[in-house]
Order: C-alpha cells, then structure tokens, then sequence
C-alpha cells in the first residue's frame, strides 16, 4: 500500500529524521550552558578584572552568531536548498571548537563563539523545516516540538558533564577543556548527516519532480510518494517567483509584518529567559546565594556548586517540553504561548519575593524550576513551532531565519545587559526586568496572534 508525506503512519524513517535534525537545537543550548561555564572560571584563573559588560559581550557572542546565521542561511536555503547547509553548519561548529580549544584567549574564544553561534543560527531554520515538511500532517507540529524539546538535553548534558570535571578541580586554568564537548556534539551531527538528502517538497517547489519523488523514496521508504503539490511552471507565476527570491530582509519584513511582529518578538522576549537567564544561571544562583557549599570552600568549589544547582533547574526544562508536546494537539498554539509567559513572570514573582523576604532557599529554587518548567512548555517550545505554521513552504526557510534572528536580538540584549543589571541593581533588578520581558511576550502573542487556528 502506498502512502503520501501527509498520510503515512510513523515508522523509524521519521524518528530517524526528526533524531538527526534534533542534534542542532541540542547543541544550542548546549552552547549556552558550557558559556555559563567559562565565564565564571575564567574570572577565576588572573582576570578578576573582566567587567560586567565585558561578561555580557563574552556570553553574547555565539547568540549574535546565531542571529545573523539564522537570517543570512534560512534565506540561503530557500535559495540553492537544505541538504548542503544542513552538512556545512555542524562542520563550521566542530573548526571553530577546535581552534578555541588549541589557542585559549578570550578574544579568540569570542571569535570562536561568534562562528559556532553562525552555525547554529543555520540549524534553527533548517531542522524546522526538514521535520514541518516530511511529517504526517497529524504529527507534523508535534514532531517539530520534539525537536525543539531536544534542547533541554543540551542544557542536561552539558551542565552534567561540566559538573562532573569541574568539582574536582583545583585550577580553573584548565577551561578549554570543556570545549571537547561541542567538538564530540559536532562531530556526531556531521557524522549523521552524511547520509542524508535534500528535502522533497523543496526539490518539488523548484520543478525538480523525479529528484522529488527519489528523495522521498530515500528519506520514507519505496511506499511513500511525494504530495501532489501545484509547482509554479507557467512564466506569470515563474516570474513572481523570481521576484519573491530577491526580495530584501526589509521588503520581506514590510509585506509579512504582522507575521513578524507574531513570530519574531515574543522570540526575542523568550531569548532573555532561555539565554539572559540561562547563560548566566550560575552566576545568578550565586548571586542569590543558593549554591551548596562547606564553610571554607575554595572559589572553584562556589562554581561547582552553582553548576550543580543549575543541572537540577535543567532539569525541569524536558518536562515542560514534555508537557508542551502533550498540549500541542489540544491547545490553540498562541494560547498556550501566552500563558507560558504569564506564568513565567509569575514565577519570577515568586522568585523574587523569596529573595526580598528571605525566605529558605527549597522555595527560591522551587521557583526557579516552576520558572523552567512554564517557559519551556510554552513560549520556548512555541516560538520554535509557530514559523513553521504562519509561513508557507516557499519562503519558511526565510520566514523561521527572521523570526530566529529577532530572537536571538532580544537574547543577546539579555545576556549583555544581565550582568551590567546585576552590577547596577542586583539580583532584584534583574527579576524584575525579566518579569516585564514575560508580561511584553504575552501581549504580543495575544494582541498579533492570527485568526486562524493555530
């Protein structure tokens, strides 16, 4: 029996694909989590002096990567394709590991970071689009949640692995060293790409029927077929195409503007929570003095120990994707991003009363997690399926790398400004910008959300 994409029952095929395309969302916040990292270590070593900003730009690096290869290779792969980029991006992540690793400086570690971030900003518009177009229509954005929950593995493994060489250390001079995980994460994302070929509905798209149809056969199995798709082939039509390929970012930007605004600026407010927050995570539990340590213990030890609360916040991040994937099928997607970042904002409420009022420290961290939980299974995981749902197939690619560099600017306005807030105002200041940042996200979604069933 013979299927089409659209109605074809879930085999292997497509776990497989929605595997391989999961390692880019994994090495993300990955990424973040081995800079939350570094950055107190580095302080540690003879650079007492790195400033506030100076923090700021240090963590910032790889998300301003990400923001202009998100833009600059989602728009390139509606051009020449998917399969080409979806190689190159991991290959990009894995030298510039290795030269961060082999020359240990901070100015090259932050160009280092800038290329990685690059390479990644590429992988956050192309696994959406692999898995949004070789799904079955029930599963379709289901699947694409999945790969986006693989995030929170990233943030597990990385902060599991760093607290587990870094508590027994005595120096903090050995740093570099943790970049062998992004090397062995790259690496394997290469390694599972080889055998990988270009998406079917974009080869249909560009009138490439019979490279469709084997794509399809490679990627699903001999009993699946391509979609009957109408493919733009007589001149009119032809030409209007063209004309969408060179459209500029602004020209892109004023025609699909509510589209935007809806996808892109509560991306950029989520960037603060997942990235502001997370990046400097260990600092902040520092800084609010939750981190477990014996009377006498050595700065390294401080480190570790709010490495070790961050891993148990981690944590909670897979269940909210969890419970967000549940919710998927069940619940208008703009509603459930609102309400992730109403409760988020309330859970910082709670986080920061706690911190104000001393209360002990299991309710502080309590609300850290609830902070986790409410922001990973809406607006993390939502910002991440709703391109895929507002954009059609000609120009998702496009449309994802826009909304994802909108995203990661308000992420790297957060991860710069955290720590200078931190500095000017303390742990409060920070709380209670990020909380407004939450409350801006819900109205945005609420107020630009479209008509139509989402």
């Amino acid at each position: 029996m013979n299927y089409t994409i659209k109605n074809a029952p879930l085999t292997w095929h497509q776990f497989r694909i929605v595997a391989v395309a999961s390692l880019g969302q994994l090495i993300g916040t990955g990424l973040a989590t081995l800079v939350s990292v570094i950055i107190p270590l580095y302080q540690l070593i003879s650079h007492p002096e790195l400033s506030s900003s100076m923090q700021g730009l240090v963590g910032a690096m790889d998300l301003i990567g990400i923001m202009v290869g998100s833009a600059i290779l989602g728009k390139l792969s509606d051009k020449i394709g998917y399969l080409l980029l979806f190689r190159l991006c991991p290959l990009i992540i894995l030298i510039a590991s290795v030269v961060a690793l082999l020359f240990p400086n901070i100015i090259i570690l932050m160009v280092c970071l800038f290329i990685m971030g690059f390479g990644i900003g590429g992988e956050y518009s192309l696994d959406s689009d692999y898995i949004s177009e070789l799904m079955p229509e029930k599963w379709k954005f289901t699947m694409v949640g999945a790969a986006k929950a693989a995030s929170a593995l990233g943030n597990i493994i990385v902060a599991l692995v760093c607290f587990l060489v870094v508590k027994d250390w005595s120096t903090a001079t050995a740093w570099p060293t943790l970049l062998w995980i992004m090397i062995g994460i790259s690496g394997l994302m290469l390694i599972c790409r080889i055998n990988f070929w270009q998406s079917p509905v974009w080869l249909l798209e560009h009138g490439r029927l019979k490279e469709a149809e084997n794509a399809t056969h490679k990627f699903l199995g001999a009993n699946v077929i391509i979609d009957e798709v109408p493919v733009k082939a007589d001149s009119q039509k032809q030409t209007e195409k063209s004309v969408d390929n060179k459209e500029s970012f602004s020209q892109f930007i004023l025609k699909n503007w509510k589209n935007v605004i809806f996808t892109g600026i509560p991306w950029a407010c989520e960037g603060l929570g997942v990235y502001g927050i997370g990046v400097f995570l260990p600092i902040l539990v520092m800084a609010l003095g939750l981190e477990h340590v014996q009377e006498g213990g050595n700065a390294i030890q401080h480190v570790a120990g709010s490495v070790e609360i961050t891993l148990w916040i981690s944590c909670i991040i897979l269940p909210g994707f969890i419970i967000g994937l549940f919710l998927i099928p069940r619940m208008n997607g703009a509603k459930q991003q609102t309400l992730g970042f109403l409760m988020s904002g309330v859970s910082l409420l709670i986080l920061l009363f706690a911190y104000r009022n001393n209360w002990p420290h299991w309710i502080s961290i309590g609300a850290f997690m609830l902070f986790e939980l409410f922001l990973n299974l809406g607006p993390h995981l939502m910002t991440y399926v709703l391109p895929s749902k507002v954009f059609p197939v000609e120009v998702r690619g496009q449309g994802s790398g826009i909304a994802a560099s909108i995203g990661k600017m308000g992420a790297v306005l957060g991860v710069f400004f955290i720590p200078i807030l931190l500095k000017s105002g303390g742990s409060s200041l920070v709380l209670v910008v990020s909380i407004i940042v939450m409350l801006v996200g819900a109205l945005v979604t609420y107020v630009f959300a479209p008509d139509h069933k989402l």
